[in-house]
């Protein structure tokens, strides 16, 4: 049986973080989006800054016969936005998907969220993507009325237009989190 061992994101994890990021993005070639597909990953000084902010959080696996940590095999990039804490990217290694680790990256973020007292994680995401919002709503966030958008989301989707992620429908999506 394979365990996942989530742990607080280093500076060495930073090349493999963008090796997860290229390996997961290429899935989206399979529904014709290869301009997200051919998306550069977050750069080093990008990632960098997620480190010392306590926002990089990686996944590794651990099989049953092994005694050294694995290199990461999933990662999630999260930071304050409104009072919330807002998703910017999750991602998990194509050979390790389908293993709830994207799931277990979630739940420990919003269990660090709740101890910490905010009130909802955030994150904005393709709509029709099966993996992406469709994933999100079992994961337990709805999707936002335009309203419902406090000024960093709608900030963030002004960003994503402005570079051309809304050639595909895109939703901003929230999970309350209990005190």
């Amino acid at each position: 049986m394979t365990t996942v061992h989530i742990r607080a994101g280093a500076e060495r994890d930073l090349r493999r973080v963008q090796e997860i990021e290229r390996a997961a993005g290429g899935l989206f070639r399979e529904l014709g989006m290869d301009r997200v597909a051919d998306d550069s990953p977050p750069p080093i000084p990008v990632l960098r800054r997620y480190v010392h902010n306590g926002g990089l959080w990686v996944a590794e696996e651990h099989g049953p016969y092994e005694t050294a940590a694995e290199r990461p095999v999933a990662y999630v990039l999260a930071e304050p936005l409104d009072g919330n804490v807002h998703i910017e990217q999750v991602s998990v290694d194509p050979g390790s998907s389908r293993k709830g680790i994207g799931r277990a990256l979630i739940d420990h973020v919003a269990a660090r969220a709740a101890a910490a007292g905010v009130p909802a994680l955030t994150l904005c995401t393709f709509e029709r993507v099966p993996w992406n919002a469709p994933y999100y709503k079992r994961c337990g966030f709805r999707v936002l009325a335009g309203d419902e958008l406090t000024p960093g989301l709608r900030r963030i989707r002004a960003e994503e237009a402005h570079v051309g992620l809304d050639r595909w429908p895109r939703v901003c999506m929230r999970r309350e989190l209990a005190a």
